[in-house]
């Protein structure tokens, strides 16, 4: 890059050319110092601003009115410099290009501006302000080049130079680098003027931890870029050079060992951060709080080379004497928003960092979890962010560093930061409302907490000890649920086991395919295909014990059972387990099985029953379907892959909140339309279905059945609701109803 001219607050300067190494470049003041402040801070130099310092010294070198801080009056501090915009692809120049923009931080700086937070004027003149209104204003922090040794600290020196280097290559050698390394896992770009923005972003960091450690400033907010939290040991990557707050972190613990030992770093970007996770992964004083979209471990960074293990899994927990200080809530999907974020703070993120009792908080604010962020796919509203920081704010003494990272739509990113700097200059955080907890968000934060728990003593409630219980020769209580039907069915109605006599099914199913007595000769007969009993209870909060009286067992099926065998019904009920049973049953949390493990399972189990039973009871001349949950995925892969509509004579479904599946085939082109017509399908009245009007049009097609919208939530209620309805419905369509059948009571 040759002769490229800058202007900055209204002065031009050339910068050096691509061969040249970097010099400095002045700076001038306008009240924030957006080139970098007035003159050069007195930490610009190693060594300066140590522990030992004269305070007056340290203070007046760094600008900061040592009236307001023998007032004790704390003003929110805010970092930035212009020169971090230079950090641009050797092929486009500072144009937009690229998510990682020059314009995100001016984008930023641009809205506090214009919600008042930035004074315009000079630091002389902002000192008096302060003094009558601490909170109107955010007092600037200077940004420098960190130094060499600030930067090893956490990075190889090989890395560092690596970095040093790019500051010499020609813009062809730039241009070849750049290609070849925004892409993958590397997903990096750089210029001639990286290494120059990389070393003033992590010094800007450096001095807006070491302020907020030292009390200069009650709280800050570093605007920095390029980001830094996947840049690792040695390697850059993800859009980052320097892991800038790893570095701010150590150069705190080394100056001021009394005040600042143990930090914590909260990352609520939408990427893991692996870097930070892996440089203090063995520190038992540093933790790390990461809350990211994980997707078993394909959304980036996904897996690391000659890996088989994704750095940000909820089982990676620390080593050594970190064990413990690492902790990941990894979502399992995009598309989260203020529900989770909230849940996963209350639930986990506060309760820890309350127990960890930290000197210092440092946010690695990526706003890429931010709604409107492409990138992301999430929809974290600013007012959420505000929230989150606030409670951070309760720690620490209230001293906490926000640290920009990632966050790619300009818009977004500006009113998420804007909301988070106004929380910690005092405002409180405005309203929200917070939408409910979808059930896979609260088993990933379910299965997070039972990874903490050996370390954390708020954790342990709601966690069991699987070892101890095995050790004790105890059932999981889905198998205790299952052999008190079975008894009662059987003392009740006779009904017995049948064999499920398949090697990936026997050892699951066994005891969940019950049948009446004599079922072959039935003339009418309903097979139920549903989910196990609901179970509530209420455990001691202390011992996380369950005590039987406070267990409640809810069935919804048994009087559909009751029913059908009062009128003379052949009765198969079929329990479809929600998880798959192993040798090494020893998890205190099991997720529920998958859905493509789920429905090669209930096909498997479904065309077993239909091949060796229900197709052979050549008496049976009206066979009625019901799916009562996510089970009765069970009815559309019977009708999918056997040609079972001549005896099926009716369908009834059930269907809470699970999603409601279409019944197609590539081979009968008329089974939807037969499927309309033979159906009633109850939706529980708060199904997502209902909440869009053009989900509404598609779930009334007729490959979804007769959908009927129910007025009650919950299985067992709209079982109990619609049980007349339903079991009117299948009278109806029963050939003879007169009472001539043969009791099937008795074999």
């Amino acid at each position: 890059m040759d002769g490229i001219d800058v202007v900055m607050d209204g002065q031009d300067f050339a910068l050096p050319s691509a061969e040249a190494p970097p010099t400095e470049v002045p700076s001038t003041s306008n009240g924030f110092g957006e080139s970098g402040g007035s003159g050069t801070p007195k930490s610009e130099s190693p060594g300066a601003d140590d522990e030992g310092a004269n305070d007056e010294e340290d203070f007046s070198a760094a600008g900061y009115p040592l009236a307001l801080k023998r007032q004790g009056i704390l003003p929110t501090g805010c970092c930035y410099d212009d020169r971090m915009k230079l950090h641009a692809n050797a092929d486009f120049g500072p144009s937009p290009h690229h998510p990682e923009d020059p314009a995100r931080i001016e984008y930023i700086m641009r809205m506090l501006k214009r919600a008042g937070l930035v004074f315009s004027g000079s630091d002389a003149d902002l000192i008096p302000i302060l003094q009558k209104t601490p909170n109107k204003y955010m007092w600037r922090i200077p940004a420098r080049r960190a130094t060499r040794e600030e930067i090893t600290s956490v990075h190889h020196p090989h890395h560092f130079r690596w970095v040093e280097e790019l500051s010499r290559k020609t813009t062809e050698e730039l241009r070849i680098l750049s290609k070849k390394l925004d892409q993958g896992r590397d997903s990096l770009y750089v210029g001639s003027l990286s290494y120059e923005a990389a070393l003033i972003s992590a010094g800007g960091a450096i001095e807006t931890c070491k302020n907020v450690v030292s009390g200069r400033v009650k709280n800050a907010f570093a605007v920095i870029r390029p980001p830094g939290h996947h840049a690792e040991f040695d390697r850059a990557m993800g859009f980052c050079f320097f892991n800038n707050v790893p570095i701010a972190a150590r150069v705190c613990q080394a100056d001021y060992p009394d005040l600042c030992r143990k930090i914590l770093i909260l990352d609520w970007d939408v990427h893991h951060g692996n870097g930070i996770q892996n440089m203090f992964y063995d520190d038992p004083n540093v933790l790390y709080i990461s809350i990211h979209v994980y997707e078993d471990g394909n959304f980036y960074p996904g897996k690391p080379e000659n890996s088989m293990t994704p750095d940000g899994g909820m089982e990676r927990c620390g080593s050594g004497k970190g064990l413990g200080r690492n902790v990941n809530i990894g979502w399992h999907s995009q598309g989260m928003g203020d529900g989770e974020y909230m849940a996963a703070f209350q639930k986990i993120v506060m309760p820890i960092a309350q127990e960890f009792s930290p000197d210092l908080v440092i946010i690695s604010a990526g706003f890429d979890a931010a709604a409107g962020d492409s990138l992301g796919g999430c929809f974290v509203t600013p007012s959420c962010y505000a929230h989150m920081t606030h409670m951070l704010m309760s720690l620490a003494g209230g001293k906490v560093a926000v640290c920009l990272e990632g966050g790619y739509n300009l818009e977004a990113i500006s009113k998420s930061a804007l909301a988070v700097a106004q929380t910690l200059m005092g405002e409180p955080p405005p309203k929200i409302e917070i939408p409910p907890l979808s059930r896979e968000a609260a088993r990933v934060l379910a299965k997070a907490q039972s990874y903490q728990a050996p370390y954390w003593e708020c954790m342990r409630p709601g966690v069991v000890d699987v070892l101890d219980m095995h050790a004790q020769k105890s059932k999981r209580l889905h198998d205790v649920v299952r052999e008190s039907q079975r008894l009662v069915l059987s003392e009740k109605h006779g009904m017995i086991p049948i064999y499920v006599q398949r090697d990936g099914l026997f050892n699951s199913y066994e005891n969940q395919v019950l049948v009446t007595r004599g079922i072959h000769k039935a003339k009418k007969l309903l097979l139920i295909i549903h989910d196990p009993p609901e179970l509530h209870g209420q455990p001691d909060p202390l011992n996380n014990s369950l005590d039987a009286h406070n267990t409640w067992v809810i069935d919804g099926v048994s009087q559909y059972i009751d029913w059908a065998i009062e009128n003379k019904f052949g009765v198969m009920d079929v329990n479809i387990r929600h998880y798959i049973t192993r040798p090494d049953d020893i998890d205190s949390h099991i997720e529920r099985v998958d859905e493509r493990t789920l429905q090669a399972q209930v096909q498997e189990l479904m065309c077993y029953i239909w091949d060796n039973y229900l197709q052979i009871y050549d008496g049976v001349d009206e066979i009625f379907l019901m799916g009562v949950g996510n089970a009765y995925l069970g009815v559309k892969v019977l009708l999918i892959n056997r040609n079972v509509k001549a005896r099926i004579a009716g369908v009834i479904n059930f269907v809470d909140s699970n999603p409601l599946r279409p019944v197609k085939s590539d081979t009968d082109e008329h089974l939807s339309s037969w499927y309309k017509d033979n159906s009633r399908v109850y939706v529980a009245g708060n199904h997502a279905c209902w909440a869009d009007p053009d989900l509404t049009r598609k779930v009334m097609k007729r490959r979804f059945g007769t959908v009927i919208r129910s007025q009650v939530n919950g299985l067992t209620r709209m079982m109990n609701d619609h049980a007349k309805d339903a079991q009117q419905w299948i009278l109806e369509r029963c050939e003879g109803t007169d009472g001539e059948e043969e009791d099937q009571s008795m074999s």
